[in-house]
């Protein structure tokens, strides 16, 4: 055994053993441990749907806009209709749908072009939710 060979051995048996520590194909059956909130984890387990806290706060959403679209409908019927900078005859429901239909643009086009820290979008879809609801 040469020195070089002795020395690249040396070199490489710390990254050895800390590969085998680390997850990977040798730890695939093992339980790995709680490691607090995510927003990707399931709620419920061996539910039809993968409820995690990220799809429970979109469906909330919706249904707290539909329903303020409701109460705002109850005190002023009509929908509000208004003559926006698009041209267009819109009511409170035809800007929700736009509003909601920008944000996912937003949010798919961020994705096609940057990883997904999404605060940055989620800006931009509140700042096009405003300027939809006050503008058009």
């Amino acid at each position: 055994m040469t020195i070089r060979t002795l020395a690249l051995l040396l070199t490489l048996a710390p990254t050895l053993a800390e590969a085998q520590a680390k997850p990977g194909w040798g730890n695939v059956g093992k339980q790995q441990e709680a490691a607090g909130f995510s927003w990707t984890q399931p709620l419920f387990g061996g539910f039809w749907m993968a409820w995690t806290p990220a799809t429970l706060a979109f469906f909330a959403f919706i249904f707290a806009a539909i329903a303020l679209m409701g109460l705002l409908e109850w005190r002023n019927p009509g929908g509000a209709p208004r003559h926006g900078i698009l041209g267009l005859d819109t009511t409170r429901g035809d800007r929700l749908f736009l509003a909601l239909l920008g944000a996912a643009y937003i949010f798919l086009a961020w994705l096609a072009f940057f990883p997904p820290p999404l605060w940055i979008p989620l800006a931009i879809a509140i700042a096009w939710t405003a300027f939809v609801f006050w503008k058009v």
